[in-house]
């Protein structure tokens, strides 16, 4: 089957993959070769691309997923390669965001660290599988 992650700016990826597995906002699934027709909500996480005999990881900040006819298509507001992933960096963002939300003085959004806490940790889950 083909496979198309499209963000704001650029293709992030496109070629053939044998298995997919997604993070929903409805929770985690698999698409095959000749799955049936479906288009869903992504939430921040990885998505696991089978393609031969490896995996590639790619770090999805939500966006939304259709398959049908054998294509499938993301469409994302930010995407990175696992392979692409500065971990040091991912790592940072992490430790920032869990600061934030563990220093009860502070006045924030707790829903935007939240996000920002997830984003970094899906970064480093697609940087750091193998």
């Amino acid at each position: 089957m083909k496979l198309k992650i499209i963000t704001h700016e650029r293709i992030v990826f496109e070629g053939e993959t044998d298995e997919l597995v997604l993070q929903t906002t409805g929770g985690q699934i698999g698409i095959l070769k000749d799955h049936i027709p479906i288009t869903t909500s992504l939430d921040i996480g990885v998505t696991k691309a089978k393609i031969g005999d490896t995996y590639k990881y790619f770090a999805t900040m939500g966006g939304i997923f259709q398959f049908k006819d054998n294509n499938a298509i993301i469409l994302t507001d930010a995407c990175e390669d696992g392979c692409n992933i500065d971990v040091a960096r991912a790592n940072a963002a992490k430790e920032r965001a869990e600061a934030r939300l563990a220093d009860s003085s502070a006045e924030l959004d707790a829903q935007r660290a939240q996000a920002a806490l997830a984003r970094s940790l899906a970064r480093l889950k697609a940087a750091l599988t193998k």
